[in-house]
């Protein structure tokens, strides 16, 4: 069977739908492949189905807390029960409704949708396998939404006790005994959560702290939780091989250990899906291990254009689906650059962690003189309500000092995850300190902590 189309969409995940959705709407000639289901990495076994193990996980923990003596005035007579099994299934229906929604917008746009593996033959045609038969596709522009993977250790293989953050989602026991090798964004969002369900978790760290994309400001607090909660965190330590449900590593001494557990959880990254459907006829070039492209996404190929994780950090869905939008539009005739001025960046820990531009210490790498202010929320009547008050968690901005324009907004603490767009917007628009400042922000809410430290930036807070 052979199709023709003005544009191939090749992968359904947040960078390749949107672009479909866009370009169908703009009335732009659409087929997209995908071969498993439509929503992706994020939504089918990554943000989504993570985002939803973590909220079961602190009601679990939270409702714990209310046995025996009780919390806040509030009592039960027995532990909570956890069916984890029930728990993986309606972590399931979230995904499958929002699978379904994915689905329908594209029926809506009228995007042609086939279900199959693709392999390019050349840079416009790929042959796709489908349950029916191969199917032909020839098309006039191509987007590249390939997406990424679990980078996979060689002497660590996923299989068996050993998990990827795939296999992670999908267990239907809470592991008695769990070590994660990897203590970035994924390790600790997946590590807490299942320590909060009853896991005695464990994590071995080649780096010489948590979360080292973070300056250690923000991750103090994060550190602090880990070590209330008596997680073990092992840094500098190298894992080697697993054997017997036995993990052996090298600790920062250099002595050989072992560390039995049920399951092992590998999250040392994600490498790009570049192999095995034809990439290497496509003559794009490439940056290291991603393809290269340019402010719009465009390749070195004439109307290829690659978009999401396959072309680089961040390794972010926002930012797939803002450049998959960004390509429709440009297909269609439009004047689009990608040029955001920051890309917000939220790690899902206990507390949650918000980066979105430069900190001090990174902008002084660049020649710029700052100030900062920060704001911490133990001051937010707010935070001090929903019990996100103590912790250590603050919002901190950090400005230029000859215009005050803002050139980074950090933040750490419980919710703060809901405050990423506000900061995202003010660098987008150029704010300045004083734009948000003068911003009548609600009472009582957390994002009063943002005003509260332009505030401080200035030398005027008023509640510290």
């Amino acid at each position: 069977m052979d199709m023709k189309c003005k544009l191939l969409v090749i992968g359904a995940g947040p960078g390749g739908y949107v672009a479909a959705i866009r370009a169908g709407q703009l009335g732009i000639d659409t087929i997209i492949v995908e071969a498993d289901r439509a929503g992706g990495t994020c939504l089918i076994r990554g943000c989504i189905p993570s985002k939803a193990l973590i909220h079961a996980a602190d009601k679990y923990k939270t409702m714990a807390a209310h046995a025996g003596d009780g919390h806040l005035g509030i009592s039960l007579t027995e532990n909570p029960v956890l069916d984890f099994a029930k728990t993986m299934d309606w972590k399931e229906g979230i995904v499958d409704r929002l699978n379904g929604g994915v689905e329908a917008l594209l029926k809506k746009a009228k995007v042609r949708q086939i279900k199959g593996w693709a392999k390019f033959k050349d840079a416009k045609t790929c042959e796709v396998d489908t349950q029916s038969g191969p199917v032909t596709i020839a098309a006039e522009h191509v987007i590249l939404a390939n997406g990424s993977q679990p980078t996979e250790l060689p002497f660590l293989p996923f299989g068996g006790d050993v998990l990827s953050s795939t296999e992670a989602l999908t267990l239907t026991e809470v592991p008695e005994n769990l070590v994660v090798v990897g203590a970035g964004y994924i390790g600790l969002e997946l590590g807490i959560a299942y320590s909060k369900l009853g896991s005695k978790v464990t994590f071995i760290e080649a780096d010489n702290r948590i979360l080292a994309s973070y300056d250690k400001e923000l991750t103090a607090p994060v550190k602090q939780w880990l070590n209330r909660h008596d997680i073990t965190v092992h840094l500098g330590a190298k894992a080697s091989g697993w054997k017997g449900n036995s993990l052996s590593y090298t600790d920062k001494d250099g002595k050989e250990q072992t560390i039995a557990a049920d399951k092992l959880l590998v999250t040392v990254g994600r490498r790009p899906n570049t192999e095995g459907w034809g990439l290497e006829t496509m003559a794009v070039d490439m940056d290291g291990q991603f393809i290269k492209i340019d402010n719009q996404c465009r390749t070195a190929m004439k109307n290829v254009w690659a978009i999401g994780d396959i072309t680089g950090e961040p390794m972010l869905a926002h930012r797939a689906s803002a450049q998959g939008e960004v390509v429709a539009e440009i297909i269609a005739g439009k004047k689009r650059v990608f040029n955001p001025n920051a890309i917000a960046a939220v790690c899902f820990t206990d507390p949650e962690i918000i980066a979105v531009g430069q900190s001090a210490e990174e902008a002084k790498a660049q020649g710029i003189d700052t100030v900062v202010g920060k704001f911490p929320l133990m001051a937010n009547g707010r935070a001090l309500t929903m019990e996100a008050g103590e912790g250590g968690g603050f919002i901190r901005i950090t400005a230029r000092k000859d215009n005050h324009v803002i050139v980074g907004i950090h933040g750490v603490g419980p919710h703060v995850s809901e405050l990423s767009g506000e900061f995202a917007l003010a660098l987008e628009m150029g704010a300045r300190l004083e734009d948000i400042a003068d911003t009548i922000h609600v009472h009582p809410t957390m994002t009063e902590s943002f005003a509260e430290a332009s505030l401080a930036a200035l030398g005027h807070a008023i509640h510290i």
